[in-house]
């Protein structure tokens, strides 16, 4: 072999090896966050609906739980309602030919704030009544301070919806 050719396969072996390196420490890099994502994936939703947590309670608890909680619901309502008509309204003056930046962005921030002071209210409140319920009541109560999904049927969900709708 000529000596220029021992070059060009050196510099080809060295820029293979380089790029085996790199691929090797993306991976690395990487794996961490993929298996983070996946654990977050198969992690199961909240168990139910916080009506069927409460049916979990002691019976002399569950009328005061679900009214403190429904009272609760019904006065983060409002904020809920202005997160969602915020948004709706950022996405119509998105779509529009009058697009406006500065008001898309400044509904969307309304938005995310409504949306934070109903979640606020829930969670303070649902923390309120923690605190009232004896150990085993408040450890069958507590996950609905989890922000995971859960799993309801659209049946109770509909159900719910209607009931809310006669106590307010």
């Amino acid at each position: 072999m000529s000596p220029k050719t021992t070059t060009l396969l050196l510099a080809g072996s060295v820029a293979l090896n380089l790029f085996a390196v790199a691929a090797g420490a993306t991976l690395l890099v990487t794996r961490a966050q993929v298996e983070d994502r996946v654990e977050a994936q198969h992690k199961p939703p909240r168990t139910g609906s916080p009506m069927m947590l409460i049916g979990q309670l002691a019976p002399a608890e569950r009328e005061r739980v679900r009214d403190a909680l429904r009272a609760s619901a019904l006065a983060a309502r409002p904020d809920f309602e202005a997160a969602r008509q915020n948004r709706r309204e950022a996405v119509r003056i998105a779509s529009s030919d009058a697009f406006d930046r500065a008001q898309v962005t400044a509904l969307l921030a309304q938005s995310r704030e409504a949306e934070l002071r109903g979640r606020a209210r829930l969670e303070t409140d649902a923390v309120a009544v923690l605190d009232t319920l004896q150990p085993a009541d408040r450890k069958a109560l507590s996950e609905i301070l989890t922000r995971r999904g859960r799993v309801v049927a659209r049946g109770d969900r509909d159900k719910a919806s209607k009931a809310e709708d006669k106590a307010g």
